[in-house]
């Protein structure tokens, strides 16, 4: 009924009529970037409720609050591709890092999800909590996403059901393929969150114990997420020697379910794979030219954030962390490891040097935050791959770590790709309580913002009309969202303003806890959540459900 009546609202104002609307809010005189890619334009939008009434000429309209955007673009809020916001909105959902920089929608679950689980997973998530505790109070994927919007969120949420997390809620962390029966549940774990809204099924094949999973087994679950008109995206297999036949695998999967296909964050990692960048667009331009719906997101860094565990083979991580740990004490597997860690270290870095450690769950060793392994290695008198196999038995953890490995140019040539959405592979921290208690990589903090700053304003790598489509529009329509990602009348208020020559980010990785400037209004669902560039205290933030979504 709203939706009905803001486009009788907008029919009668398009016409002339006399009578006279009064909005909830009028942001005046903005530059119009409405996420179609299209030349920007001079324009005033009215909002009802939580709704885009009218973009047009409103200059003998009232409204209950106005903003003067004079000389600020106007855009549709931007959609954060992959998220890691999961628990640091459960402490904090003002979503300070992300909504400051304009991001409306946080788009979680890369390859693991936040459910279904069983009484052993929830157990385990208990126990791996560090700095930020909580109870698991859910059970059901939609269920934690409504204890979000319960909890209070200022940016939206929506969430891809993990491979990973199927896999482990029935075969645990075993390296074999399902039973008959075993798919059979994933499936219907599968069907269930499709159902309760998510927006699709990820997995993250670099990782034990999602790398377990075989073709038969992903195509099965993306099959079933394509009968919800859901789409398959992944952290391929390799991203970097092996980024080929990663990407090829990703292809195969599509073409056999004809399920619309993204990957996570693309990128060449380590020096040696940087010029297979032409052979992975040759790739994906002729797979999309076939006819099959291929799209990418990335970050805008030369930096990956992750963990030792990527660094290890999988055989010694089968069973779990408990499993992985006890191997790593054990002083043949050490001996036989240690060769294929350094070999992983120098393809993907090519020096110790360009390891930065940045996250410990024991206080005792948190002095060794922001050094380097090559650093903290010399302190112990230990090589690198003996300190790695310390730190991870020592601190319980996979320890988080950032690789310098990728390319600018390549990035660049990414940012430039017309499939090309973002993301940030992270939280959305604040600069106060307890994120202070460990470090983060800048992307938390910048990623869009320096999108629309450094490759935007100051590099021209795309127009500010083109990086708005691919922030906005792009991703909302491949995620197939209703009635969000553009600035049109009847669509969700979803609005960002923010001044184009000053906004940048301002978080290093020697100092990530530093929020981006230059946003100075933030709208999210018609509340307005960013005020003059600070946070108002609104959580109006929604459960955005996919197209399978059952009412």
């Amino acid at each position: 009924m709203l939706r009905l009546f803001t486009f009788f609202i907008a029919i009668l104002l398009a016409t002339g009529c006399s009578s006279k609307v009064k909005y909830d809010v009028i942001i005046r005189n903005g530059d119009i970037y409405d996420g179609s890619g299209k030349a920007h334009y001079k324009a005033d939008i009215g909002i009802i409720a939580d709704t885009v009434a009218v973009i047009g000429d409103l200059s003998k309209s009232e409204a209950a609050a106005e903003i003067d955007a004079t000389g600020l673009a106007v855009a549709p809020g931007f959609i954060n591709m992959l998220s890691w916001a999961n628990e640091s909105l459960i402490e904090d959902g003002r979503s300070m890092g992300d909504i400051l920089q304009g991001v409306t929608l946080e788009v979680l679950g890369e390859g693991e999800s936040m459910g279904p689980l069983n009484e052993q997973m929830k157990a385990d998530m208990k126990n791996s909590q560090s700095d930020i505790r909580y109870d698991v109070s859910w059970t059901s994927l939609g269920e934690y996403l409504d204890f979000l919007v319960k909890k209070g969120v200022s940016a939206n949420v929506a969430s891809f059901i993990g491979t990973q997390t199927v896999r482990v809620y029935t075969v645990g962390y075993d390296d074999r393929p399902p039973t008959t029966a075993e798919l059979d549940s994933m499936k219907l774990l599968v069907r269930q969150a499709m159902e309760e809204g998510a927006v699709g099924v990820s997995s993250a094949l670099q990782y034990v114990p999602a790398s377990f999973a075989e073709a038969p087994e992903l195509e099965a679950l993306a099959s079933v997420a394509k009968e919800y008109d859901g789409m398959y995206i992944t952290h391929v297999r390799d991203e970097g020697a092996g980024i080929l036949p990663a990407v090829d695998e990703a292809i195969k999967l599509a073409s056999a379910t004809g399920i619309r296909t993204e990957i996570y964050h693309l990128k060449q990692s380590g020096s040696i794979s940087w010029p297979l960048i032409d052979d992975v667009i040759r790739k994906i331009d002729s797979t999309r030219a076939a006819g099959l719906h291929i799209t990418a997101d990335m970050y805008n860094y030369i930096a990956s954030s992750t963990g030792f565990d990527i660094v290890m083979p999988a055989w010694v991580q089968e069973g779990g962390f408990d499993k992985w740990r006890k191997r790593l004490m054990d002083p043949a597997v050490r001996r036989r490891i240690a060769p294929e860690i350094h070999k992983s270290l120098m393809e993907r870095t090519g020096s110790a040097e360009k390891v930065l450690v940045i996250g410990f769950n024991t206080d005792s060793l948190r002095y060794l935050t922001g050094k380097n392994l090559a650093e903290i290695a010399a302190m112990r008198k230990r090589s690198p791959e003996e300190t790695i196999m310390d730190l991870v038995i020592q601190d319980n953890s996979r320890i988080g770590v950032v690789y310098f490995s990728m390319s600018e140019e390549n990035v660049k040539r990414q940012i430039a790709l017309p499939w090309m959405a973002f993301c940030s592979d992270g939280g959305s921290y604040a600069t106060e309580g307890v994120f202070l208690k460990f470090s983060t990589h800048p992307r938390a903090y910048g990623n869009f913002s320096r999108l629309l700053g450094k490759y935007v304003r100051d590099e021209k790598v795309i127009s500010l009309e083109e990086a708005v489509h691919k922030l906005s529009e792009f991703p909302a329509a491949n995620l197939k969202l209703d009635r969000r990602g553009s600035l049109k009348p009847g669509y969700f208020a979803d609005i960002v303003v923010f001044d184009a020559n000053i906004i940048s980010d301002k978080a290093t990785f020697e100092k990530p806890h530093q929020y981006a400037v230059g946003m100075e209004h933030v709208f999210v669902n018609g509340v307005q959540v960013v005020r003059d560039g600070e946070h108002t205290g609104a959580k109006p933030g929604r459960f955005v459900h996919g197209p399978g979504y059952r009412h």
